[in-house]
């Protein structure tokens, strides 16, 4: 029972240890990227442009909009088919379909689609270098990690080493053949191994933390990286000459492309500027129709009272007399015409041109022309900025980049002499020629001849994947 219950529990570890999944380098640039808040407002910076390209497609269509309106009328007012004012309650309506169309604008509309299109292609470039940034981000936190693993391994293999050396030395002193300050020696230098073993577990811990928070991964404890297979890889990048690199750069990186696209949207601003300079013409045409459902009223001859005859004056040049005839009247309501009759019979259109030539208005078109050319002038200037920069910064990673080469292969040369002056103190050690403490300072030096390779080679690896970025190799193609 003991024995089932050991092996259930066995399985159990391996299985949570295995589905601990490990993360290649770029597979947390991927998710980086496709997480990354930063890079979401990029993307929605990026959606904005769209909106406006458009809004610059809009502007070709023709204006379309239409009206209605009703009210109900009580109390004396005038009746808007007769014309009369009557003391009556009637609803009256009317509608308007209207439609206008910008003929010439100083080509304002077609400025506005080109600076909409620069202005996506402006986002786009920023996206990039924010991918970029990011990649490079992560790229150097996930190295940073492997350090720490890498110095973790020597300085936990070492300590085996010296582990074995600390039975064989108390064999030797038990025996006699060493004294006891040499058992003493090798215990300290244990003690020191084991202190750093623990700071290198710790650095490995808050390395991957610090990644993780990185990729907005909250699950700390199950997270880590495929530490094997980084090696370094050179295709000649670093060997390149520096002014091959810096016009490659020139032609490639995003700071270049974001800048030469802002200067082209200063200079469409001055054109759409300008283009307020020149008239506007307009076309026009419009369609009205209205509708009541008030009666309109007429006066007939009462026929059951006889005319009333009556004398009114006598005209002054024929002396005759007028006589005007009043008949007793009754009023009679007409009903209103029917709802579709109305429309037809009461509809009317307009249409034509309408010219608008700007002549004075305060110096504030002048004004906004001299306020874009300034800008553009100061997007000229900062492109020419941005080139001094990538020219600066390109040289500085090509000098890193080959300084940091030199660096590895230095720290190779002297990993090589410290194995052999540590593996020469070993064998006099072991045959009692020299002391514990000279062979212990010879396995420090070793030691510490390890972890300055592994510095050296990680340090190396992200300055080349820095330069091969400026030569124009995209971020999730960098080779580790």
């Amino acid at each position: 029972m003991k024995k089932s219950i050991l092996i259930v529990l066995v399985l159990i570890t391996v299985t949570s240890q295995a589905q601990v999944k490990k993360w290649t380098l770029k597979e947390c640039v991927a998710h980086a990227l496709e997480n990354n808040i930063s890079v979401k407002q990029s993307l929605l910076d990026l959606e904005l442009t769209d909106i406006e390209n458009l809004q610059a497609v809009g502007n070709f269509m023709p204006q379309v909009s239409m009206g209605a309106n009703v009210s109900e009328n009580t109390g004396l007012g005038f009746n808007p088919l007769t014309n009369n004012a009557q003391t009556t309650t009637f609803l009256s309506a009317s509608g308007r379909v209207s439609v206008g169309y910008t003929l010439f604008d100083g080509l304002r509309n077609f400025k506005e689609l080109q600076r909409a299109k620069i202005s996506k292609m402006a986002a786009q470039f920023r996206l990039t270098k924010m991918e970029d940034d990011i990649s490079l981000f992560v790229a150097n936190n996930y190295l940073q990690v492997i350090l720490n693993k890498a110095n973790l391994k020597v300085l936990t293999s070492q300590n085996t080493i010296t582990q074995d050396q600390l039975k064989r030395t108390q064999e030797l002193v038990d025996a006699g053949v060493l004294p006891e300050g040499d058992i003493l020696e090798i215990r300290a230098n244990d003690a020191s191994e084991r202190q750093a073993i623990v700071n290198a577990e710790n650095a490995v811990q808050v390395s991957l933390i610090s990644l993780a928070q990185l990729l907005l991964i909250k699950d700390y404890q199950n997270f880590d990286i495929e530490d094997e297979g980084y090696d370094i890889v050179d295709e000649g990048i670093a060997k390149k000459n520096v002014y091959e690199v810096i016009e490659k750069a020139k032609e490639n990186r995003a700071e270049i492309k974001i800048a030469e696209q802002n200067v082209a949207l200063a200079e469409k601003d001055v054109q759409i500027a300008k283009s307020a300079y020149y008239p506007t013409l307009s076309a026009f045409f419009g369609y009205d129709t209205r509708f009541s459902n008030s009666a309109s009223f007429i006066q007939d001859v009462d026929p059951n009272n006889p005319i009333i005859i009556k004398e009114i004056g006598v005209v002054e040049d024929t002396g005759q007399s007028v006589i005007g005839e009043f008949p007793n009247t009754i009023t009679r309501k007409v009903g209103a015409d029917p709802f579709i009759d109305q429309l037809s019979q009461n509809d009317g259109i307009s249409y034509g041109l309408s010219l608008n030539i700007p002549i004075l208005n305060g110096f504030s078109v002048k004004s906004n022309v001299k306020r874009n050319q300034i800008n553009l002038e100061r997007s000229k200037n900062q492109l020419e900025q941005a080139q001094l920069d990538l020219e600066s910064t390109v040289y500085q990673a090509y000098v890193d980049a080959r300084g940091a080469l030199k660096s590895y292969e230095a720290a190779e040369s002297a990993l090589e002499s410290q194995e052999l002056a540590y593996n020469y103190a070993k064998e006099r050690y072991d045959v009692g020629f020299t002391n514990a403490f000279e062979f212990s300072q010879s396995k420090v030096k070793f030691d510490n001849a390890q972890i300055e390779l592994n510095r050296a080679k990680y340090d190396y690896i992200f300055k080349l994947k820095v330069l091969e970025l400026y030569f124009g190799i995209p971020a999730m193609e960098l080779k580790f």
